[in-house]
């Protein structure tokens, strides 16, 4: 066992460390004026070598699974392990904090731990998942699926845009398919999952807070809404008489925006994008669909939303004149975080000098995949203006340290 003491960690100069492994990961990219690092590519490959460098540098043992996630692990003197990861795949013309800022956090920690000679009462393994974007195969968390026990062999014959199957693909990064299964924990390993993430919004920024405690990763519905009226005559056809579709997929838009504004935070609806066949500057359009993205953190609220938005759009349509179909093209359950462990968050950002703030995540992360393995948390950190899946994204050093701080002083108080 390890000194019972052991010094505060140095915010500043965790961040500073971070930051420089941040830069250094974000010029291993497939194009050289913008990143790209897709899943199974020699850019993960890449990435996936020198991450597991940085681990055996911060003394962790060093293992590799079938689908490409790099694992560090710390032993403790118990069975149980805490497991703290997220992902180094990149969408098209990435940032270079969204998914990589959680495992280097993750290896700075445990680093923290090892290089005094800590052993904890369970262990610590860092991962660092592959497949969270989905920007080369048609589904997602294919990598946090398997360790949680949770793959499905037929995502194997999945193909990329140049026919290559995940399968190929696997073996081509120097992995062996049949041995996915072998990647996944036992239920009696896996403690909790804990995952470190830019926030991807502007709350935190807003409150002027570096760090914040997630409540849930909020469940999704996608409605696809068409609207059949009657194409005419920009000039001839009365307004009185018009059944106009791309009218009703305005008001549907606005009927959204309105909708989710009332229920004050709880849920948020957007309209991203529409489709206007034949559309025309002097045509009144006669179809118009449209796709509704409804998201929340409480399932109920969001159910409640979607049944009252549908009875709305069927009701506008109807004074309009128009037919309308909607079909539900997505549906995801909300992941809740795990209430004790977001309290042990809440606790560490505190000792950080922090305030607790508590939010719900808009977007999806490999907790979701892993919270059907054991209790899940995350811990939200500062970006600026918000910005995302954007080469602008950002995090400062020193809230990237703040966050490591935590992360140390929440795996000191931890009780498994």
């Amino acid at each position: 066992m390890g000194p019972a003491f052991m010094p505060a960690p140095d915010a500043a100069v965790l961040g500073e460390r971070a930051d420089l492994m941040i830069r250094t990961l974000g010029a291993i990219s497939a194009e050289p004026n913008r990143l790209v690092r897709g899943f199974l590519t020699p850019e993960h490959r890449a990435a996936a070598d020198l991450i597991g460098q940085w681990m055996r540098t911060a003394q962790l043992e060093v293992s590799e699974d079938a689908l490409g996630t790099v694992r560090g692990h710390w032993p403790g003197t118990g069975s149980k392990r805490l497991l703290i990861g997220s992902h180094i795949d990149t969408v098209i013309e990435a940032g270079m904090f969204d998914g990589p800022l959680g495992v280097i956090v993750g290896i700075l920690a445990a680093e923290h731990f090892a290089k005094a000679g800590r052993n904890l009462p369970f262990g610590l393994d860092v991962l660092a998942f592959g497949d969270e974007e989905g920007s080369r195969f048609a589904k997602t968390l294919s990598s946090s699926l398997a360790v949680a026990g949770q793959f499905d062999a037929e995502r194997l014959e999945l193909t990329d845009a140049i026919g290559v199957t995940l399968r190929q693909a696997i073996t081509t990064f120097g992995r062996n398919p049949d041995d996915v299964a072998a990647a996944a924990y036992g239920r009696d390993t896996a403690a909790a999952y804990v995952e470190v993430h830019i926030e991807q919004g502007p709350v935190l920024e807003h409150r002027s807070q570096a760090l914040g405690v997630v409540t849930a990763i909020a469940g999704q519905t996608y409605i696809n809404v068409e609207f059949l009226g009657e194409a005419g005559h920009a000039g001839t056809v009365p307004m009185l008489l018009r059944r106009d579709a791309l009218a009703g997929a305005a008001e549907t838009t606005l009927l959204a925006e309105k909708m989710a504004r009332d229920t004050q935070g709880e849920v948020v609806a957007t309209v991203g994008m529409l489709r206007i066949p034949n559309a025309a500057a002097n045509v009144v359009p006669g179809n118009v669909a449209l796709i509704v993205d409804i998201r929340s953190g409480s399932d109920e609220a969001r159910r409640k939303f979607v049944d009252t938005f549908k009875a709305e759009i069927r009701a506008l349509a109807d004074r309009r004149h128009l037919g309308v179909t909607m079909t539900d093209t997505r549906n995801v359950a909300t992941t809740p975080c795990d209430p004790a462990l977001q309290d042990g968050l809440a606790e560490a950002i505190r000792a950080t000098g922090g305030e607790a703030i508590r939010l719900v995540s808009g977007a999806g992360h490999d907790g979701m995949a892993m919270a059907k393995l054991c209790p899940i948390a995350m811990l939200f950190v500062r970006c600026r203006g918000g910005i995302s899946h954007n080469p602008a994204e950002y995090a400062s050093p020193l809230d990237m340290g703040l966050a490591v701080a935590a992360l140390i002083r929440f795996i000191e108080n931890a009780k498994f």
